[in-house]
């Protein structure tokens, strides 16, 4: 009965939260929180880190504070700071889905060989597997964040290799840079100092070179993690 309610207590948080997403702006919300942020001086970089981890534990979208933290802190301390946040709030995320529902998931993948294949894929290797789809964006940040508890891996190859944020994390806060200004993130029509045509023709030049690696980066992560699932689930069926 215990682990009845557990599960019932999950699908109702779950679903508090997405109910609560199409009655409150969480974006204008968010980018509110970047203007307090902002002017709060030597406690900026602690307050954000704390939004952060709980946006990221919480399920919600960070894009705007990843792009916020361009503007607001620089390219490089906003890169540190977001890496810092994201790291620990996936990590909190892990240890949730890890301690909550892996037992559940343990029954349930006992007679799927796909899914079982997959689960030792990432036991067998798993800072690999866990690399690879950080480095690749078409895997969802925070659902990974909970699915990887779910999973068979070490926490310690978990956090290791969420290293593969970083290349997206620096391409999203230098993007957010290119602002200048909170207003153009939160708001339309925002008088916004424009660059000179220098300025932007270097802008321009940095941010399709991390573009680029990222986007290579990301090829070969898919690749790989295609052919080691695809090796795995055959040596599961055999």
């Amino acid at each position: 009965m215990k682990g009845k309610l557990k599960y019932v207590l999950i699908a109702v948080i779950v679903a508090a939260l997405i109910i609560a997403t199409q009655f409150i702006d969480i974006q204008a919300r968010l980018t509110d929180a970047l203007r307090w942020i902002d002017n709060l001086g030597p406690l900026a970089a602690i307050v954000f880190i704390a939004i952060y981890m709980i946006a990221t534990v919480l399920f919600v979208p960070a894009s705007i504070l990843t792009l916020g933290a361009g503007v607001v802190f620089g390219v490089v301390m906003g890169s540190i700071y977001v890496f810092i946040a994201a790291s620990i709030g996936a990590s909190l995320a892990f240890l949730v889905g890890r301690y909550i529902a892996r037992d559940r998931v343990e029954k349930w993948i006992a007679g799927n060989a796909t899914f079982q294949a997959i689960d030792d894929a990432v036991a067998d290797e798993g800072f690999k597997i866990v690399l690879l789809t950080r480095l690749s964006p078409i895997f969802p940040f925070n659902l990974l964040n909970y699915a990887y508890g779910l999973t068979k891996v070490t926490f310690k190859d978990y956090v290791l290799g969420t290293l593969g944020i970083l290349p997206g994390t620096i391409m999203f806060v230098y993007v957010g840079s290119l602002a200048g200004d909170l207003a153009t993130l939160g708001a339309k029509g925002a008088d916004v100092e424009t660059p000179g045509t220098v300025q932007w023709i270097i802008r321009i030049l940095i941010f399709i070179t991390i573009a680029g690696v990222t986007f290579y980066i990301t090829k070969i992560a898919r690749k790989a993690l295609n052919q080691k699932l695809e090796t795995q689930t055959d040596s599961s069926v055999e």
